[in-house]
């Protein structure tokens, strides 16, 4: 089926020579923009294939379906983005790492806000597409999110009760889902902040706008667990 497949093409794409290796990055780069650009529904392989520079039938042959596509587009970007993450909360719990509630959110948002920042040039392609796969209710959104979001949220919403003891579970999972809400939506780079403020905010320096996301959300949680 669709999934076991995307699993394995998972695998393979660390395995396969660098010239392979470059035309599934074209696909899934093209894959991005299109999805992005014209929703799930809307998406042609052929329009993916004309945007990556390949032949539509090479996309059929490593991908079979717009379904496993799809998830694969998900896996790659997501994968980088909670790697990172899970590396940067797992160093706050080593006995050289400072366990503070900044720290953590820190360390959830600066992945993503990276993320975004190095995608400015493509339109933050896959922030938007982010942002509609994880608010539908569609199934296969809905399936996608509860895959590659959901463990690594369990993580951060544990670590947020270890280090603010007042916060119950209930709490712990809303400050959570706003911080996300935040997050998801500095993810794409708009340039509304800077029109919005004359030029004072600028959405694409990473540092800037933790220096105002980390105290805002701080705040939030702390409220919560009061």
């Amino acid at each position: 089926m669709g999934l076991r497949r995307a699993k394995e093409l998972a695998a393979t794409a660390k395995a396969v020579p660098i010239a392979r290796e470059s035309r599934f990055d074209a696909i899934l780069d093209a894959s991005e923009s299109v999805f992005a650009n014209s929703g799930y529904d809307g998406a042609t392989m052929r329009e993916i294939a004309e945007r990556a520079g390949v032949a539509q039938g090479l996309i059929h042959y490593h991908f079979k379906t717009k379904d496993v596509l799809f998830e694969a587009m998900v896996a790659r970007r997501s994968g980088h983005i909670n790697d990172k993450r899970a590396e940067l909360l797992d160093g706050l719990f080593q006995p050289q790492g400072t366990l503070t509630l900044e720290n953590i959110v820190e360390a959830l948002f600066r992945p993503t806000i990276e993320a975004g920042i190095s995608q400015a040039n493509d339109g933050g392609a896959f922030a938007r597409i982010l942002v509609t796969t994880a608010n539908s209710s569609d199934d296969r959104q809905k399936f996608l999110t509860k895959k590659y979001y959901d463990p690594i949220a369990q993580k951060y919403i544990a670590a947020l009760i270890a280090v603010e003891p007042g916060l119950t579970r209930e709490n712990a999972v809303w400050a959570y889902m706003f911080a996300i809400g935040v997050g998801m939506t500095m993810m794409a780079k708009t340039g509304r902040p800077g029109r919005l403020s004359d030029g004072l905010c600028d959405d694409g320096n990473a540092d800037e706008m933790l220096l105002k996301i980390v105290p805002f959300i701080c705040a939030g949680v702390r409220a919560l667990a009061n």
